[in-house]
């Protein structure tokens, strides 16, 4: 679990878990990858959370690439972008 983004406004956790022997997951160099997993988006304001993985959170990742490669990796673009993905989230945040 590594800490990617904490603002005011929004925490994105990435998540990454052990591939089990039976998925044929390749990395972006086509090579197999060891690893599978996601991104939890805690919406700290609306108190809700949701886990992306897949083909979303490729998306997601992608997304927040471009965000850096154009140079506008500003908190505010980042919170903007991460509020179209919070917005899915359906899970109540509850703190243990």
């Amino acid at each position: 679990m590594q800490m990617l983004y904490n603002s005011d406004s929004f925490a994105v956790v990435r998540i990454e878990v052990p591939a089990r022997p039976d998925e044929a997951s390749s990395g972006p160099d086509g090579e197999a990858s060891p690893l599978r997993g996601g991104y939890e988006i805690v919406d700290k304001t609306a108190k809700r959370e949701i886990y992306i993985d897949g083909a979303l959170a490729e998306r997601f990742r992608r997304g927040v690439q471009e965000l850096v490669e154009r140079g506008s990796a500003s908190q505010e673009a980042f919170d903007d972008y991460i509020a179209g993905f919070a917005g899915l989230a359906q899970q109540p945040l509850i703190l243990h």
